[in-house]
């Protein structure tokens, strides 16, 4: 008696003993595929979940790069900005400085140009013919020329000269019309009587000239 037999399992004959293996074998089989399918799905699941989160990983990543730029953008914007205004503000009181150089002495100049018209009028109103008689009348003649040519002088040298403008065309800007001379010959609107002369610092009127102009 066999092992088997003795334990009370009774053996099968041959051909039924190999068909039973078959059958085990080929269960087995369907066992182990199944197991590998189903590691193979939880598998494909845990990379599908671990590309989703990827993805979204990246997104967040791609709007963070997105606000970063449009903010760094934003901010050298705001600094283009404030460079231009402070180079403007620069130019800006670099030219107030210059103006205030330049036409500080406006009001002084105003009121020497007073001085210069009363030296004016002083040599006008002394006759030729007295000069050569009367040598004291000659010399402070003399002497009220060298002070109005000496003044003059110092008024070119800070930039203050004279308006006189006959045979010009009138100039609002430079010139106050005080009448109209009409059959001139000259074309109209130009001037031909200068009544007072203007003066200008630099560029800037500061007593038009008193004119009439042909009309």
């Amino acid at each position: 008696m066999s092992n088997l037999q003795r334990f009370g399992v009774t053996l099968l004959n041959p051909a039924k003993n190999s068909v039973f293996r078959r059958n085990v074998i080929a269960q087995e089989s369907l066992r182990l595929n199944s197991d590998e399918a189903t590691q193979k799905t939880v598998s494909k699941e845990d990379l599908s979940e671990a590309e989703k989160r990827l993805t979204e990983e990246v997104e967040t990543l791609a709007k963070e790069a997105n606000a970063i730029k449009e903010r760094t953008l934003e901010l050298e914007d705001k600094y283009k900005r404030a460079l231009a205004e402070s180079e403007n503000m620069r130019r800006r009181l670099t030219k107030q400085i210059e103006d205030a150089k330049i036409f500080g002495i406006q009001s002084f100049c105003k009121d020497l140009l007073e001085v210069a018209d009363i030296l004016a009028k002083a040599t006008e109103v002394v006759p030729e013919s007295e000069l050569v008689s009367n040598l004291p009348l000659k010399n402070l003649y003399q002497g009220l020329k060298m002070t109005e040519k000496q003044l003059q002088a110092v008024f070119r040298r800070n930039g203050l000269t004279q308006i006189n403008p006959v045979g010009e065309m009138f100039d609002p800007n430079q010139h106050e019309a005080l009448f109209q001379q009409p059959n001139t010959g000259k074309k109209s609107g130009t001037v031909v009587v200068v009544s007072k002369i203007g003066y200008k610092l630099k560029d800037r009127t500061v007593r038009p000239a008193c004119v009439g102009v042909a009309q």
